[in-house]
């Protein structure tokens, strides 16, 4: 049974929206894993030949790791998550299918990640994107892998550091969304897009897809392998624990005040 998503199929076009619009669409492990399984689900389907991702509601594409969970981890259940983070992104980069991100709102950090390792992505000027961890007091080691590859290392390095979110029409301008449209004409651009794709050659696609996946192997690993070193040094000093503590005890005192 799927309860954080909601799957259908257009044609040959493979349709994920991530629904948890009251948490903006934040995941936690079971979503994660949910995903996972969606992804490669489709991609097993002969039926279908490309694979749209979006997220519930007008405000969010997702934004990315749910603090609730986080908040909870020690340095043990850091490095397990990052094990989760190993089955997402391997199985994204994986996918035989062309991904389209139809990103309808904010994308940050992990979802941020998520929307860069789709093949295309659709947006409109509101949808922010951007590497917030830092703000959290998280460690970012597969984002700026991704953000490296994309983007080079000074604009890594800025965004990483700052935590700031980027409007659609810087990402835009730097090449990470490839079409700008209005908002209401986000997903309708997104399925144009994917039935394009979806009538290219088969194996032509899948072939490109995997040298893609091979080009990066070896620093999407080294990436791995310091995201379980830095997660499980970073909560064993405790830091990220008190940040999302503080930032959840700033919202209760908001709502106190509203």
């Amino acid at each position: 049974m799927i309860e954080f998503l909601h799957v259908s199929k257009e044609g040959p076009v493979g349709i994920v929206t991530l629904d948890r619009a009251e948490s903006l669409n934040a995941w936690h492990e079971a979503m994660r894993t949910e995903l996972t399984n969606t992804l490669q689900a489709f991609d097993d389907d002969d039926g279908v030949r490309a694979i749209i991702l979006t997220g519930a509601g007008d405000r969010a594409f997702s934004a990315g790791q749910d603090l609730h969970e986080a908040k909870g981890f020690d340095e043990f259940r850091a490095s397990k998550w990052i094990e989760e983070w190993r089955s997402l992104y391997g199985t994204m980069r994986s996918v035989s299918k062309p991904l389209i991100a139809a990103l309808n709102g904010v994308a940050a950090g992990s979802a941020f990640q998520v929307a860069l390792l789709c093949d295309i992505r659709v947006g409109h000027e509101g949808s922010r994107m951007g590497q917030p961890e830092i703000n959290s007091g998280i460690t970012s080691t597969l984002g700026p892998w991704i953000m490296n590859a994309m983007l080079g290392m000074s604009r890594t390095i800025e965004l990483t550091l700052t935590g700031r979110l980027m409007d659609g029409t810087e990402a835009h301008e730097i090449g990470l969304i490839h079409y700008l449209v209005d908002k209401d004409r986000v997903m309708a651009k997104a399925r144009e897009v994917a039935e394009q794709l979806a009538a290219k050659p088969p194996v032509a696609m899948k072939l490109n897809k995997r040298r893609f996946a091979e080009m990066t192997e070896r620093t999407f690993e080294d990436a791995l392998a310091a995201g379980l070193k830095a997660q499980h040094e970073s909560y064993v000093s405790g830091e990220p624990q008190r940040y999302m503590e503080a930032f959840f005890a700033e919202r209760r005192c908001r709502g106190a005040s509203t």
